[in-house]
C-alpha cells in the first residue's frame, strides 16, 4: 500500500505531468513535419534551404567550435530537420524579455561596483601574473578587494550552523539567491528564522531557481513565501512548452546579511548537503564565507537579478558594506567574488579556470562533480602537466547522473596520457567546485566544468589571492584526495560498448 501511494504521489507529481506534457508536444511535432514534407517537394526544398541557411550561419558564428559541431551534425543527418530545430532551439541565451529586463538592471546597478586603483597596483607589485588574472575580472565588472575576511568550509554540514548563527544575527535585511530549495532540516530550520527576521521588519528577499526545485516544491511556492512577508521570485518559471530557453537556470548560490557578510560556493539548501539524507553516499561539498568589503560583489549581482525581474530599488548604496557595520574591516589578502551569465558572449567561468590552469608553476588540484569540458580547456590541462605541473582532478565515484558520469569518465584517458591525474571521490559524491595553485590562488564557487555551468547557467565564484583560505582550500584538496581512489584507465577502456557511447554523447555534450 505504501509503494502504491509512492507511485501514485510520483505519477502527479509536476515533473511528471510536464515531462508528459512535453513529450506529447515533441510527438505531435515531429508527426507534423512529417506528414508535411512527405506530400510536397517545395516543402521539402524550403527546408532543405533552410538547413544550409542554418549550416552557414553555425559556421560564421562566433562560439565555441564543440557547440557548433553539435549542431552541424544533426543539420547535416536530417537536412529537412535540422535547420527548423537549430532556428527554435540554437539560441543559448535567454528569452528577449527576461534578457531586455536584466540587461537593463544590470546597466543600472553594475556602475556601483568600482575597483579601487591602489587595490590592482599592489597586485602588481607582488606578481604581474596574478594582476592580469584580477585586471581581467575587474575589467568586466568585479573588483577586487582589500578590508576583507574569507572563511572556508570543507563540507555542508560544517558550513550549515555558521549559517545558521549568522542568519540570526542580522538585523536589517537578508538576500538569498539559490538553485535548490527542499523541505527538510536544512532549509526547514532556515525558513524558521527567515519568518522570524521577516515578521520582525526585515527586508527578506529569496530567489529559487524554478527547473532546480521542480521535483521539490510545491508550484507557486513563492506565494507560500510571500504570505510569510519574505519577498519572493521564482527564476524563469518553468512551462510545459518544448523551448531551450528553460536552458537558462540561475545555479548561483548566494546568501547576504546585512551587507558586511555573505556565503556561496557549492551548497543548496536541501538534507543531502548537510549529509542529513544519504542519497549517494558522503555528499561532499565546499562552502566560503565571506566579511568585509568584498560581500558588495556578491549584493549587487543579487540585486541585478532582483531587480531584472521585480524592480524595487533605485538607490542601493544603503546595503553597501559600510553602512550597517561599525569600524574597520579586518583585511586578509585579497578577495574577488564575481559572476557569470549567458547574457553576454564572455565566458567568466571558464576564463578564470583557464587562468588559473596556464599560470601555474607547481601544481593545481581541482574539485568537480562534472568534466565535460572542450578543446581548450583539454588542451590547457594537457599542457600544464607537460611542463611539469603537478594537476589533480577530483570526480565522483558515485555519480549523480550514470549518462553524465560516463561522458565524464571519457575524458580520463585524454588527460590521463598528458600526465593528469584524476581521482574518483572513494566515499559517494564530490558537488564541490574548487581550484587551488601554488599555495597562493584559489577559486571557491557555483561553476562546474561542464558546459551548462560554462555557458548556460548563471552562475558565481570567488576568487582569492594570498588570503588564508586559500591553504584550507588546498588542506582540504590534499585531505581529499587522500580519500580518493586513483583514476584505472583500463576499467574504462574494459567497456566497448559504453566507450562507444561515450563517444556519441561527447558529440552532443554541448547541448546537454
Amino acid at each position: 500500500m505504501k509503494q502504491m501511494r509512492k507511485l501514485l504521489k510520483l505519477l502527479c507529481s509536476r515533473m511528471v505531468i510536464v515531462g508528459l506534457l512535453i513529450a506529447v508536444q515533441v510527438v505531435w511535432f515531429l508527426v507534423f513535419l512529417f506528414r508535411l514534407t512527405r506530400y510536397s517537394v517545395g516543402i521539402n526544398i524550403f527546408f532543405t534551404g533552410l538547413s544550409v541557411i542554418a549550416l552557414l550561419f553555425i559556421i560564421n558564428r562566433r562560439d565555441n567550435p564543440a557547440y557548433k559541431l553539435a549542431w552541424a551534425v544533426p543539420v547535416l543527418v536530417f537536412p529537412l530537420l535540422g535547420g527548423l530545430l537549430y532556428l527554435m532551439f540554437g539560441t543559448k541565451r535567454p528569452l528577449k524579455g527576461l534578457r531586455n529586463r536584466l540587461d537593463t538592471a544590470k546597466k543600472r546597478l553594475h556602475p556601483d561596483l568600482k575597483q579601487s586603483p591602489g587595490v590592482l597596483e599592489e597586485i602588481q607589485k607582488q606578481d604581474a601574473r596574478i594582476a592580469g588574472q584580477v585586471r581581467y575580472l575587474s575589467g568586466i565588472g568585479f573588483p577586487v578587494h582589500k578590508n576583507t575576511q574569507a572563511e572556508y568550509y570543507e563540507s555542508g554540514e560544517a558550513n550549515f550552523p555558521v549559517f545558521v548563527e549568522e542568519l540570526k544575527k542580522a538585523e536589517h535585511f537578508i538576500f538569498m539567491e539559490y538553485f535548490i530549495i527542499e523541505e527538510g532540516v536544512m532549509w526547514n530550520t532556515i525558513l524558521d528564522i527567515l519568518k522570524e527576521k521577516a515578521a520582525a521588519g526585515l527586508d527578506v528577499r529569496l530567489i529559487y531557481d524554478d527547473v532546480g526545485c521542480l521535483n521539490l516544491l510545491p508550484s507557486n511556492y513563492f506565494k507560500t513565501m510571500e504570505e510569510y512577508g519574505i519577498q519572493c521570485i521564482a527564476f524563469n518559471p518553468f512551462i510545459p512548452i518544448f523551448s531551450v530557453v528553460m536552458n537558462n537556470r540561475d545555479h548561483r548560490k548566494i546568501m547576504v546579511i546585512d551587507g558586511h557578510t555573505a556565503f556561496t560556493g557549492g551548497i543548496n539548501l536541501a538534507d543531502e548537503y548537510i549529509n542529513v539524507k544519504k542519497r549517494l553516499g558522503y555528499w561532499k561539498d565546499t562552502g566560503i564565507m565571506l566579511k568585509g568589503e568584498a560581500v558588495w560583489n556578491l549584493t549587487v549581482m543579487f540585486l541585478e537579478t532582483w531587480n531584472g525581474i521585480r524592480p524595487t530599488d533605485t538607490d542601493i548604496t544603503c546595503f553597501k558594506p559600510q553602512k550597517w557595520h561599525p569600524g574597520e574591516f579586518e583585511s586578509d589578502g585579497f578577495v574577488q567574488p564575481y559572476g557569470d551569465s549567458p547574457l553576454d558572449e564572455e565566458t567568466v567561468g571558464e576564463n578564470v579556470y583557464l587562468n588559473i590552469i596556464n599560470m601555474a608553476e607547481r601544481y593545481v588540484y581541482i574539485f568537480t562533480p562534472y568534466l565535460i569540458i572542450d578543446h581548450e580547456m583539454i588542451t590547457a590541462l594537457c599542457l600544464a602537466a607537460k611542463r611539469g605541473v603537478d594537476v589533480r582532478i577530483v570526480t565522483p565515484n558515485v555519480p549523480d547522473k550514470k549518462i553524465i558520469f560516463w561522458m565524464t569518465q571519457s575524458y580520463y584517458s585524454w588527460l590521463a596520457d598528458a600526465g593528469v591525474k584524476i581521482y574518483q571521490f572513494t566515499d559517494g559524491f564530490i558537488h564541490a567546485k574548487c581550484f587551488v595553485c601554488d599555495d597562493e590562488i584559489a577559486t571557491v564557487g557555483t561553476i562546474n566544468m561542464d558546459f551548462r555551468s560554462l555557458y548556460l547557467h548563471f552562475e558565481n565564484g570567488v576568487l582569492l589571492y594570498r588570503n588564508r583560505a586559500v591553504m584550507q582550500v588546498k588542506k582540504d584538496a590534499v585531505d581529499t584526495i587522500e580519500r580518493s581512489t586513483p583514476l584505472s584507465v583500463e576499467m574504462v577502456r574494459k567497456r566497448p560498448f559504453v566507450r562507444l557511447l561515450q563517444a556519441v554523447l561527447r558529440l552532443f555534450a554541448p547541448l546537454m
